[in-house]
């Protein structure tokens, strides 16, 4: 360079000096407006960036918001069967819905009658939707099935049951009619006085004890329909099978309150978290107990099998604790004599398209 400048005249110097420092102003320029461009560039992509993290939190927060409206709004209907430790499950639930938050009501229908009128039917169907005060609500009341379906609603409830053998339960109403139970003691029953045991009622050809006295669990599952009150009717039975598997969550059965509790409570959270807890420690479980229950004799329960009615609700029940312990196979397991809820065994995988 120093030789150049020597070969170079003085005027050619200062040009190229001058030239040079207009080169670096100008690199120097696009040097900068290179930078600012760059900072604009990531002062975009950051804005970018949070626009998708805020709008996946959004997403998110509905998504959830949404899983708890649907809770909120979530109706479970318990349409008890008398004797069957209804009162003992119901009270649990009672002791729950302040804990859970939410509504528990009994259906208490005229004199019992668990079959209403078509204008109550309604009546009950449009309450039961659209009563948005008592949701998340748990209905319960000695009421048959009603299809919620076809009264032109939105949403159906859902259903849930337990069932007991059907001597046994006959069994226990009898005496519960004479005796009452540990639950109200004092309350005069309506054949209180009767000291005449299920036996002797079974040998002299009693009303109170007759085979169509067992009728009783199928149409509670059958429904309205008229077919489903004719005794010994196998349209009923087909007719109750058919609801149980597909418009019941869970049937349980008397015998395994425990296990139908439990699956229950991992099932519905949102009305039954530490309820199996509370059946194994509260004061409350197994609350009502027959009294004065004598175990009817081999003989009399010979007699009553040959029945062809108790043959049909045994079908039945044997049927409802059958579907019920396929359930509990794959919903709980058992470890040295203590029960517990099995784990999630399902995951996502493969999932496209890919988000990046």
């Amino acid at each position: 360079m120093g030789l150049i400048r020597m070969m170079m005249p003085p005027k050619f110097q200062l040009l190229a000096v001058m030239a040079f420092g207009v080169a670096m102003i100008l690199i120097e320029n696009q040097i900068q407006k290179l930078e600012e461009s760059r900072a604009k560039l990531e002062r975009t992509i950051a804005r970018h960036e949070l626009a998708e993290v805020e709008q996946r939190h959004y997403e998110e927060v509905g998504q959830e918001t949404a899983a708890l409206s649907e809770n909120d709004d979530m109706v479970i209907i318990y349409n008890r069967v008398p004797k069957t430790a209804s009162t003992s499950f119901t009270n649990i639930a009672y002791d729950l819905c302040g804990k859970n938050r939410f509504h528990v009501l009994h259906i208490n229908t005229t004199k019992n009658n668990p079959v209403m009128s078509l204008q109550d039917q309604v009546r009950f169907v449009r309450n039961v939707t659209s009563w948005t005060a008592m949701k998340p609500g748990f209905y319960h009341g000695h009421v048959a099935y009603l299809d919620f379906a076809k009264y032109g609603v939105k949403g159906k409830p859902m259903y849930i049951n337990v069932v007991r053998d059907p001597i046994e339960r006959l069994v226990s109403y009898y005496y519960f009619l004479r005796f009452g139970d540990d639950y109200r003691p004092g309350l005069r029953r309506r054949k209180q006085g009767d000291k005449k045991t299920f036996d002797e009622c079974v040998s002299s050809g009693g009303s109170d004890c007759a085979p169509e006295k067992l009728w009783l669990q199928i149409p509670f599952f059958c429904g309205h329909h008229s077919e489903c009150w004719n005794v010994g009717s196998r349209w009923a039975l087909e007719q109750a099978k058919y609801n149980l598997v597909n418009e019941y969550l869970l049937v349980g059965v008397t015998e395994e309150l425990e296990d139908f509790i439990m699956i229950l409570e991992a099932a519905l959270p949102r009305f039954f978290k530490g309820a199996s807890e509370l059946y194994k420690t509260g004061k409350k479980s197994h609350l009502r107990k027959t009294t004065e229950k004598k175990p009817p004799t081999k003989e009399t329960i010979a007699k009553l099998q040959q029945s062809s009615i108790w043959k049909i609700e045994n079908e039945f029940y044997e049927f409802a604790l059958e579907q019920f312990q396929f359930v509990r196979t794959h919903a709980v397991r058992e470890k040295d004599g203590e029960l517990y809820v099995l784990a999630q065994s399902f995951f996502y995988e493969k999932i496209y398209p890919k988000v990046n």
